[in-house]
Parts: structure tokens; sequence; C-alpha cells
């Protein structure tokens, strides 16, 4: 690491045992997470201190105010990275950090050793080596690894320490350094072009691609229909079952056409068939066919049938856990890794950042033993088994994820030890795991063709095909989650047919001709993104969930129920990069620079030069490569005054009958519609919540039927003032057109400019009700609406004016500081003083003691709380809840697609933040000295109860003294 590896390489140790030196030296061991601190501080002993880190401790500066003043005039200062002097990164410690340094130097100060205790991967080590380099302790330092908080673990991990590794540094702060420099070098390109506040990464940029790329399959796609006949077929009252479904699969021998044969245009795929042609069939033929079918014998051409066998599936990593989690539990990816990390910090389950799916010998033993207990020995597997796999880019080779010791605890012995969320996904983790070594499922598979003759002389053949599970196996254990969006069919689902043979006599009892509409390709869900980005290559597991979170954050991608729908900035930002900077959202080459990063890892690849040739250029990487191209450096900085920003700003729909082209502009405020007609550009508004795939031509054209400078309704007689109806981003209102102001006289300052304009009137809007459309509006209605608030009367007692007003979280009444929620929209106009006052006149309710309103929409029981979730409109928008716990409703949600699936992910993601911190009413001086006072105490009584354990290890009480002021402080 240059520099800083001449650090790593001082700071490297022998491999040692902890019990060599004598039972007399005291160690401080330093951890990440305060949990994982109390927790395996009693495994250690009285000679350890535990403290956490609470994370990183240093990093790169995030702005001009984090470089330190001898770096400001620095070139590379804005970087944070000297790219003339080897690469050198400018770290400094964060300042909410800076007090968790003072505190860990003075705990150094009466140790003997110093155990470097961080999560065992690349990013634990690069954290281990910031430590060393801050703290710069004078003790001798160990690297203690363990990869379960087990009091096995902890010991073992304690007598058997090794040395900071080096690689695995440079291979973490490589990767650091290339990401600071793509996001810096290439985000400012997209402010100047697309919009300001913009941000591109290495690997969240190829992930917005992904998303971009089938969306735009879906755009591009065009749906064919095609039809079949649909049959029940009987077997006689001696078959059993009796009755069985079938489909008509060929007429007069042509195979007819199913949704595989069609291709994105909707037409049929070439050489589809190499044997007979393909038959589409029509409505008209299938309803014809199905009548001329009734009454007619059928008789069975062939039977097929086959041993089936399912083995199981392999343990848990990180990618397949955040995948089955989002299947199974509907979790999100970053749900998933958080309460992942909560079960490993405090023992349940082993390291959840891993790549490897095979378990150690004693977790064999454990899984094997149990699953003996639970369903007997028929049901475990004869040999133990063993998953290994070829993973592309893998990390280090962990262990799978499991449950955590040398026997397992089931759920029911940890239920209540753990909240809902934890125990659910424990539940998962611990069957799978037992799963894994159970022995394979089996049974038989029965495929069956049928013929008959219709009246009209054709020959048709009908399919049926049926799966029987004689043993379950593994699958009685535990069964995988299928993706519904991909027609995915559970490994349990068993299908029945009558056992039947050859020239067996049939009749049908029902036949329906059945028309159906192949499907654009599913958007991606997080577990099917995280699943494509597997497949690539693309970033690692272990950062997947920051990866999803952050484009959705980047306004790059939002939800629309559990699908990624990317929005029209995201299709702006990608266009540009795939137009000027194509290798750098290239799959194959961001796959192929992960390779490169892992020789670095592995010491085959020396980190400043790499990165010198991935930025200036040079001789790396294949054919095409940043580096063969001329570096990063180059790429970005030539010709980026060149790039059009209206192109990049376009995107093409389609083409209306007149042969205009329609366009999405992404603009300053928003994205909109354009296009020009007879040299005038006309332009619409785009609602948010709009998926790209869903504006048709249809749509736009009633886009543009209201355009931007609104629909006129009128003159209002008392203004004067002509009235509009316009499409906003936050939806349908009217609004007064008010006169040109007066023009400033030549020459006028900025402050007289800014002046006169805030003593221009503002035009009166009203938002339209839920029962309005710009399409209906009239006059009269804009004016009611515009006529708000409305002046109700005066309270007779009081003197104060009680008017009605329409809100963004709908109608009500106001007195002062003082609303009351109307139930109608129609009130705002009809309800009267008398009818006001008497809503005053009631307590005014709040919170669940207020009169129920009926809720919007009824989604079905919570599977977490197991109460129903329901819709409902509040004071701050609509929101679902199950009774305990209220989520608001994103502005990707509406509620007629609202799902039970998305509701319960809300209230999750709402239990998972715990509930909203009290807020503390002010008191009187005296009494808050004495508050203050007792305040003081119980923080420094927690904060010595939170690491007695670690305090007590210690010979004298001083140092821990010392180190409850600190954090008093």
């Amino acid at each position: 690491m240059s520099g800083e590896q001449d650090s790593v390489a001082g700071a490297r140790t022998k491999k040692t045992a902890a019990s060599d030196d004598g039972a007399g030296r005291r160690r401080l061991v330093i951890v990440e997470s305060p949990t994982k601190a109390r927790k395996i501080a009693p495994y250690l002993g009285v000679n350890y201190v535990v403290e956490s880190s609470v994370g990183h401790i240093r990093d790169l500066p995030r702005g001009a105010a984090d470089v330190p003043a001898q770096y400001k005039g620095e070139s590379w200062a804005r970087l944070g990275v000297d790219v003339d002097n080897d690469f050198k990164a400018l770290y400094v410690v964060t300042p909410d950090k800076k007090s968790k340094v003072t505190e860990l130097k003075s705990l150094l100060k009466d140790v003997d050793e110093l155990y470097l205790a961080t999560d065992p991967d690349r990013e634990g080590e690069a954290i281990a080596w910031h430590l060393l380099e801050t703290l710069k302790p004078k003790v001798p330092v160990r690297r203690m690894v363990f990869h379960e908080v087990t009091e096995q673990a902890i010991r073992a991990a304690a007598d058997s320490t090794r040395e900071l590794d080096g690689d695995l540094v440079d291979a973490q702060e490589t990767r650091r350094i290339l990401d600071r420099l793509y996001g810096y070098e290439v985000s400012p390109v997209l402010w100047k072009k697309v919009m300001p506040k913009l941000s591109a990464g290495r690997v969240q940029s190829v992930a917005t691609r992904i998303v971009v790329e089938r969306e735009r399959e879906r755009m591009r796609f065009t749906s064919a229909s095609y039809w079949d006949i649909s049959a029940t077929m009987d077997a006689g009252a001696e078959a059993a079952p009796r009755t069985f479904p079938a489909r008509m699969i060929a007429v007069d021998g042509a195979r007819l056409a199913t949704g595989r044969d069609f291709g994105s245009d909707g037409q049929l795929k070439t050489g589809t068939s190499s044997n007979n042609e393909i038959r589409v069939l029509a409505e008209a033929d299938a309803v014809r066919l199905a009548e001329a079918l009734k009454n007619r014998d059928f008789k069975v051409a062939s039977v097929e049938e086959k041993p089936y066998t399912r083995k199981p599936y392999a343990p848990f990593m990180t990618s397949t856990l955040q995948q089955e989690a989002g299947r199974k539990l509907r979790f999100t990816s970053e749900r998933t890794m958080r309460i992942a990390q909560k079960l490993y910090e405090n023992g349940y389950i082993t390291y959840m950042r891993t790549d490897s799916t095979t378990l150690s010998e004693s977790a064999i033993s454990a899984a094997r033993s149990q699953a003996t207990q639970l369903y007997g020995k028929e049901y475990v597997s004869p040999s133990p088994r063993q998953y290994t796999r070829k993973v592309k880019n893998a990390q280090e080779a962990h262990e799978a994820i499991r449950p955590s010791g040398e026997v397992f605890r089931t759920p029911g012995q940890v239920a209540k030890d753990l909240d809902t969320d934890e125990y659910r996904l424990y539940e998962m983790i611990w069957q799978r795991t037992i799963a894994s070594q159970m022995a394979d499922a089996k049974g038989t598979t029965m495929s069956v063709r049928i013929v008959g003759t219709a009246t009209s002389g054709e020959e048709v053949t009908f399919a049926s095909s049926g799966r029987t599970i004689t043993f379950a196996g593994f699958l009685k254990a535990y069964v995988e989650a299928v993706d519904t969006e991909s027609g995915g069919e559970a490994d349990d689902k068993q299908s029945r047919l009558p056992q039947l043979v050859k020239d067996q006599a049939l009749t049908a009892s029902e036949l329906s001709p059945d028309g159906h509409t192949t499907s654009p390709p599913a958007r991606y869900s997080e577990p099917s993104l995280v699943s494509k980005l597997e497949e690539l290559g693309i970033g690692r597991p272990s950062t997947y969930a920051s990866i999803i979170k952050t484009i959705q954050d980047r306004g790059y991608v939002w939800k629309k129920g559990s699908a990624l729908v990317p929005s029209w900035v995201a299709f702006a930002v990608i266009g540009l990069m795939e137009r000027h900077f194509e290798r750098l959202v290239d799959y194959d080459f961001t796959a192929g620079m992960e390779d490169e990063l892992d020789r670095i890892a592995a010491g085959d690849e020396h980190r400043t030069q790499w990165l010198s040739k991935f930025y200036f250029g040079g001789d790396m990487g294949v054919d095409g490569s940043v580096g063969r191209l001329g570096g990063l450096k180059k790429l970005v900085g030539s010709g980026v005054e060149d790039i059009d920003a209206r192109e990049i700003n376009s995107i093409p729909l389609f083409s209306d009958p007149e042969g205009h082209t329609v366009v999405v502009r992404v603009g300053r405020y928003g994205p909109y519609l354009e296009r020009e007609v007879d040299g005038t550009s006309q332009r619409a508004n785009l609602p948010e919540d709009l998926p790209p795939d869903e504006l048709t031509l249809e749509l736009a054209e009633k886009l543009f039927a209201t355009p931007q400078e609104g629909r006129v309704l009128g003159t209002d007689p008392v203004s004067g003032h002509e009235i509009v109806a316009k499409e906003g981003r936050f939806g349908p209102y009217v609004t007064e057109l008010l006169p040109e102001p007066e023009p400033l006289p030549e020459g006028a300052t900025a402050a007289q400019k800014k002046a006169a304009k805030a003593k221009q009137p503002k035009p009166r809007t009203g938002s339209l009700f839920k029962s309005m459309s710009i399409e209906t509006m009239n006059l009269e209605d804009a004016l009611k609406l515009l006529s708000l608030p409305r002046v109700v009367g005066k309270d007779p007692e009081s003197g104060d004016e009680i008017t009605a007003q329409n809100g963004r979280y709908g109608p009500y009444l106001k007195k002062g500081t003082d609303s009351r929620s109307l139930t109608t929209e129609d009130q705002l106009f009809e309800i009267t003083l008398e009818e006001a006052l008497k809503i005053y006149s009631e307590p005014k309710q709040r919170g669940r003691s207020a009169t129920a309103k009926p809720p919007l929409k009824e989604l079905g029981d919570d599977p977490v709380s197991g109460k129903p979730m329901v819709v409902k409109d509040g004071r701050f928008g609509p929101y679902v809840t199950d009774g305990e716990y209220n989520a608001t409703l994103r502005k990707s949600d509406s509620i007629e697609e609202l799902t039970a699936e998305r509701g319960a992910e809300l209230l999750a993601e709402k239990r998972a933040k715990g509930p909203a911190p009290k807020r503390k009413a002010p008191a009187r001086k005296t009494t808050a000295s004495k508050t203050t006072a007792t305040k003081t105490a119980a923080k420094k009584t927690t904060a010595t109860k939170s690491t007695t354990a670690a305090k007590s290890t210690t010979a004298a009480k001083k140092p821990a003294a010392r180190s409850t002021a600190t954090k008093t402080k």
C-alpha cells in the first residue's frame, strides 16, 4: 500500500496463542458493534477489556469542510486522494467519532496488548487497519477473527490470533479509492448535462442500467394473442381421481402456438419448430372447435411415467438469503441484512456476509443429529452433504450462514428472546440448514397425451401432466419460495392424475375456449435484481442491500408494489453513460474489474500500479478497458463539452399518427412530454407516479390535450381574471392568470427586482377534489375551489373566525390554531356556523380515541402481527395500519394498486425503526437543574453497566472511571 503498506506490514505479528504470555497480561479487544462488545466480554474473562469502535472511525473527506487546513490548497483535495503521489488517500476521523478515538486511546494506556476483532471480511480488515493507523498503539497488536459469537468460538479466536492481512486491506482500500475516483470524476458530468445533485457509482450505475434496460424491453414489447382449449377429462367412476385437467396442444398434427413461440415484437419467432408448422389458433376457431368436440369420444394416445428426485437446497449465503427473505418473508434486502446483523452479533447465527455454501464438520453433525431427532433417521441423507460452488468473484471462503454453535437451538428455544422479524429470519435459516442434510424428495411424474376427432373432422391432441411425491425427504423441513412473476411452481406442489393406460377411453365433461396474451418481461424486484447482479458477477453480495437502497435514495428507481421502476432521470443518466462512457456501465467490464481487484487481494497485483493504469491509462485489463482507452481522467475529461445536453435529456417514445415524434424531456423541474407540431413545441406535464412503460400514445394524447398553460374554463366575473385547469406535479388544480406586472425601469438593481417580485400578488389556486377531473371541470366548480378558504362565521364566545379549508390531507375547519377534520369535501361549501360550532363543542379527539372513519381499503392479515391491515386516510395522507403500527404510503404507492405484500413491507419498515422518541416537555429552571443532575447520574450508571464486563477485567478501577467520565461528557 505504498506508504500505508509500511504501516500494515509494521503491525504484523506472528500467529500466537493469547494465553502464551500468562494470565497477567491485560488486553483491549476492539469490535465494531456495542452489542457484540457486550456479548463477548463475559466469554473472555477478567484480563480482557472489550470496547466497540461503532463502525468506521475514519474515511475520505465527505466535503470541503472535512479537509484539514494544510491540504485545502492542494489540487487533489476535492478528491481526497493524491493521484500524483501513489494515490495516497487522505483519511480523516469523522466528527462524530473523535470522542470515541479519545476513549480508545485512553483505554490503550492501561493494557499490554491490542486485539483488533473487527468483522472477518475485507471491510473488517480495513477497519482494523484504520484503527491501527489512528490509535498508533505502543503495545503489540493482534488480529482476532471469529465467524460466530459463541463462547467456544470467541475463546478459540482469542487463543489463536494472526497478523493483519495487508493484501486484504489493499483490496478494500483500492475499492474505496476507486469508487471515490469514479464518483467524483463522473458525477460532475451528470450535474452539467442532466441536473444537479446526481451521482454516478461503479456498481450503482450498472445496477440502474439493469433496471432501465428491463423497462426499455417492456416499452418495446408488443403483445400477441393466441387461443387454445382447456378441458376437464373424465376417466370413469373407477378412476381416482375421476376427473383431471388437460389442454389442447395440437390440431391436425400442427402444434398450437404458446407464449414462448412469440417474440417481443408480437410475431412468431423464426425457426421455432424443426418438425411441424406452428398454428396460431384464433378465437373463432377455438370456439368452433370446442363446440365440435362436445360429446365426442377421446382416448389415451400415450402415457409416460418417470421417477422424480429433488435434492435439497444448499445452505444460505448472503445473496440467496436476501433473495429468499424477499420472496418468502417480503423483506427488503436492507431489512434482511439489518436483522441478520443483529442475529449474528447476539450469537444466534454465523457471519452473514459470505459467498460460501460449505458447512463445518461440527455444523453438519449438528444438522444431521437434529434432523434425525425431529424427522427420523429415514429422512436424513445416508452420508453427509457438502455443498461447494464456484462463485464468480467469490470473496473469502467463509462458512455458509447457519445457526451458531455446536448444537443448533430450535426456533422454539429462541422464540422468547427474539422479536418477530428476528424469529422469522432465524427460523428460515435454521430450516434451510437442517434441510440441507436431509434425504432427497422422491416421487413420480406422469405425462399423458389424449387424442380425439371433432365433428368437423379435425384431429386434436390434448396434454396433461402430473406429479406425485411419494417421499417428502427434505421438503418435510423446508420448501423454497418461488418467484410468482416468472410462473414458478413450488417443489412440494402435487398434481395427481389417475392411473391411465394407452388406448383407454375418456370423455370430456367440460371444454372451454381460452384466450391468452403474451406478457412483457417482469420488472425486477429486489430478490430478482440481487440474483441478476450475482449472475453477472457485479459487485459483492455483501453490498447489494446498500446498492439497492442507494439507487432508490438517489431517485433513479422507485417502487410500485415490490417492482423496481426506473425514473426518467435514470433513463437520461444511463443514456449519457452508454453513449459517452460505455465501458463504465458495461457488464463484462465491471465484472472483470472485480477479478482484477481480487488479484490485489491475493497479492498478485500492486494496488498503486493498478490504480495508476486505471486513472491515467496503461496496459491493464482486456481490450477496450478504461486503462487501455487512456484512463478514467482522459475518458471523462475529453469531449465533455461536446455532449449535447438536450439530446441526452430527450428520450424518444413513439410517433403520433401525423408522424410527430413524441419525446420525454428531463427538465430542471422534472420530466415532461414534448412534440413539435408545425414548428411549435407542444408540452404536457407527466404524473410523477406514472411508470415509463405505461406511457402509451393514447395517454400522451390525453396529456397533450391538457397543455401546460392549462385548459381555459372562462373568466371570473368578479376579478376579470382568466381561470384555467392545469395538471401539476402534485396533481390537477385550478388557478387564475394574473396580468403581467409593469416592467421595472432599465438598470434596476437585483434588490429592487427582488422587492418588486415580493410585492407581486400571488394567484389563487385550488386542488381538484378526488371526484373531479380536468376534462369535466367547469367554471362554476373552479370558482368554488378558488373561494376556499371559506369563512363559515365567527365563534360568538371567542370572536375567532372559523374557516373551511381544503388541505393537503383533506378538508378541515380552522379556528385560530384549533383545526378539526371534516368527513367530506362537500362540507367545505355546505357546513353552517351552527354545525361548525357543534363540532368545536365536542372534545377534540386524537389517535385511537377519534371516531373511526371507514377504511379506504382492506388488505388482509399482517404476516407479522396477525392483525388485519387496512388503509386509512389520516392527517398526513393515506397510511396502512395493523392497529399497532402506522406507515404512511409513499408517493409511488397508490391505494388502488396497494397489495397486501406492500402493506406488510411498509409496516415492517416502520416496525424496524422502533417507536418515535418522546418529546421532552420544557421544565422550570429549578426542576431542570434537578433533572439534569439525575440524568447525568443515570448516564454514568448506564455507561458503567454497559462496560461492566469489560471494565472489571482491568487491574485497577481508575481507567474504568476515566473511560466513564469521557463517555459522560
